[in-house]
């Protein structure tokens, strides 16, 4: 849980710099990096990102993180990094 939250906190730090598309792009990855560390690790170790069963908390975040991904990805940048 600590090192998905450090994740989401690097993509606020991106968002408050006005890196937004960045941003997304790492929020969506700590959200598919929540995903896998709900399937790989036992309920125990895995804190409050054991809400449902596994296989639907699997599920929900993969869905949701690709596509926060996607959508940050296929947005044109318009000159921005």
């Amino acid at each position: 849980m600590v090192v998905v939250v450090a994740v989401v906190a690097l993509a606020v730090v991106f968002i408050l710099s006005e890196r937004w598309r960045r941003g997304a792009l790492v929020f969506g990855s700590a959200t598919l990096l929540g995903a896998a560390f709900r399937l790989c690790l036992p309920t125990d170790r895995v804190g409050l990102l054991a809400v449902r069963g596994r296989w639907f908390d699997v599920g929900a975040m993969t869905t949701v993180g690709a596509a926060i991904v996607l959508l940050a990805a296929s947005i044109d940048p318009l000159g921005t990094g």
